[in-house]
């Protein structure tokens, strides 16, 4: 067993006991919201090897509890545990035309239904549906939340649903075989937590966040923000999975096609120029990314274990397009160096997740609310793309990107004057030159 296991276990134990005693505040639906929706974090050990002894016609005798452990105290003190590895579940969505989540890696869980108990009970039910895997009939045991978050969206400005995190320990050795629903899920994907919280694993996720103008401005200036913007770059970590299972009834999961046909676009003309990657053909072995609002979720629970870094390794967003991409880092240099120096001193969980589709608040007020209050939320605080943090962020990440945002604005302001400015030199000076030569010629 690597070392650093046996650290992540022991942190482990703790921040799900601590969770499971002082579980967070129920956040009420926002008056004109109608959504609500719940996600699963399952977290599994995985057995450290041990040699499988021959059998010699005789039966093996099984090591295996009279009874499964009834307290995350008495799961955690066991052997294996202890000396295992922790692993979460991840999905990675299908694709599906007019989905904003499709082909995301995400967790799995969905919308609350009216003969849903609560949000608990969605969260269960979900599960079932999309990887097979009941959470009411498996030894696991129920161990807290994750903050509860408004998820807005970027350009309305109203809140399109409360999403409620809760987590599930598989108290088992092995785990009930899992399932993925063909039309939802294309594949299920277990993953170490050394893996999550490896910085050699950390990278960007470039996104196209002027598909988000298109209904607004049009076709065509939507189409020269894109060339003159290019994406925005997101953190993000490339998955490395313990195991994958895949809903191998998906179309073209066995391709019609091979050799060259199966090629896709270099990655240096996708990322300055929004050039998509092939979706079409073996989409479901495409790179497994986890960003955005599950990465914003997870890092709640990342930055409480070892080693404690998940802020520092937190990327700050930028764009592809490079003269836009300087221009942001010198207009964020000064803000970069103080916040820098804030967090020098230590970390703490995040509680606000940003990515280009929405912005995703956490409510971190201890006290109770009475029946029919309702959250307060921030309608002004929407940046670029949908990614302002509000007036009062509470935690780490949304303390690194308080007020970053107005600076990315900034800079996009700069930036388009100054094409602004070169294309029309540029222009003055052909037309000039074009009247010497055409009175040369004369």
């Amino acid at each position: 067993m690597p070392e650093n296991s046996r650290a992540i276990v022991n942190a482990l134990e703790k921040v799900l006991t601590h969770l499971s005693e002082h579980p967070y505040p129920h956040v009420p639906t926002p008056q004109g919201t109608k959504k609500r929706a719940s996600v699963a974090v399952i977290i599994r050990v995985r057995p450290p090897f041990t040699p499988v002894p021959p059998s010699n016609g005789s039966v093996i005798d099984v090591d295996q509890p009279t009874s499964p452990p009834s307290s995350l105290k008495e799961f955690f003190s066991q052997g294996w545990v202890q000396d295992g590895d922790p692993e979460l579940l991840f999905i990675k969505r299908a694709g599906r035309a007019g989905d904003r989540w499709s082909g995301h890696t995400a967790l799995p869980g969905g919308k609350r239904d009216p003969e849903d108990a609560d949000d608990l009970a969605a969260a269960i039910r979900e599960t079932r549906e999309e990887v097979g895997l009941d959470l009411d009939t498996a030894p696991c045991l129920h161990a807290g939340n994750l903050p509860e978050r408004l998820v807005s969206t970027s350009w309305g400005k109203e809140v399109l649903m409360v999403l409620c995190p809760y987590i599930f320990v598989l108290t088992g050795k092995t785990v009930p075989a899992i399932q993925p629903q063909p039309t939802e899920v294309a594949s299920v994907h277990w993953v170490s937590l050394r893996a999550l919280l490896s910085p050699t694993l950390r990278t960007r996720e470039s996104v196209d966040i002027s598909s988000r103008m298109a209904k607004h401005v049009g076709p065509v200036v939507h189409k020269m923000i894109r060339y003159t913007m290019g994406k925005m770059m997101f953190s993000a970590i490339r998955l490395l999975p313990t195991e994958s299972v895949y809903a191998s009834s998906i179309p073209g999961f066995i391709p019609d096609k091979g050799g060259d046909q199966l090629s896709t676009v270099s990655g240096w003309a996708q990322a300055p120029f929004g050039v998509p990657s092939s979706s079409k053909s073996l989409g479901y072995q495409q790179p497994i990314i986890l960003w955005g609002l599950t990465l914003g979720v997870l890092a709640d629970l990342l930055d409480q274990l070892p080693p404690y870094n998940a802020v520092k390794l937190w990327k700050y967003p930028t764009f592809t397009v490079p003269d836009l991409r300087l221009i942001v880092w010198i207009l964020t240099r000064s803000f970069r160096k103080h916040s820098a120096e804030t967090f020098s001193s230590g970390s703490w969980p995040s509680q606000t997740a940003m990515d280009a589709t929405t912005q995703a608040t956490a409510v971190s007020t201890s006290e109770p609310r009475a029946e029919g209050e309702h959250t307060p939320f921030e309608k002004d605080s929407v940046g670029i793309g949908g990614l302002g943090v509000g007036k009062d962020p509470q935690h780490a990440v949304g303390k690194l990107l308080h007020g970053y945002y107005e600076r990315i604005n900034l800079a996009i302001a700069v930036f388009l004057l100054y094409r602004v400015a070169v294309t029309t030199g540029v222009g003055i000076w052909i037309y000039r030159f074009w009247k010497r030569r055409r009175g040369a010629n004369l």
